[in-house]
């Protein structure tokens, strides 16, 4: 009897821990140059909420994480910079120019793009992201320590 009341505790743990990672929050470990200076190149932990995204409370600022249209095994942490109906201007290729364009956001889909725009890959490269794909909105950083808090929206 002790063994089952003892596996039955371990069985409820996971399914709490699962219903929590996929449905209110997760941590995600974010690396790379694309999101400078908000996050570190070398690795940044982020607290991630999944409530908004599925509600629709986003909004352009928002750190959010994605599954990459692109490598779907992939999940991308971006900035949330249009909605749905938003007209965007873009440099298309910052590294060679500064010829912009200027697209409205098709409905069911929203327009990601990296902080630091000359090494990034985000919706100049594979444009407007659906909303199927967005995963959850980070909205603290834990490390490194001279980082910890809360996200703030880009600095303009």
């Amino acid at each position: 009897m002790g063994e089952w009341s003892s596996f039955t505790a371990v069985v409820r743990g996971l399914c709490l821990l699962y219903v929590t990672n996929k449905y209110l929050g997760t941590v995600a470990i974010t690396y790379g140059p694309s999101m400078l200076p908000t996050l570190n190149v070398t690795g940044s932990i982020l607290l991630v909420e999944r409530i908004s995204t599925r509600t629709g409370k986003r909004r352009p600022g928002d750190v959010v994480i994605f599954r990459s249209p692109e490598t779907p095994r992939k999940i991308v942490c971006k900035r949330l910079i249009g909605l749905e109906g938003d007209q965007i201007t873009y440099v298309v290729d910052p590294q060679s120019g500064d010829r912009c364009e200027t697209i409205v956001v098709p409905k069911g889909h929203v327009w990601v793009e990296g902080d630091y725009i000359y090494n990034t890959k985000d919706s100049r490269n594979f444009g407007a992201l659906p909303y199927g794909l967005l995963e959850g909105r980070a909205f603290w950083t834990l490390l490194p320590r001279k980082d910890f808090g809360p996200l703030t929206p880009k600095p303009e």
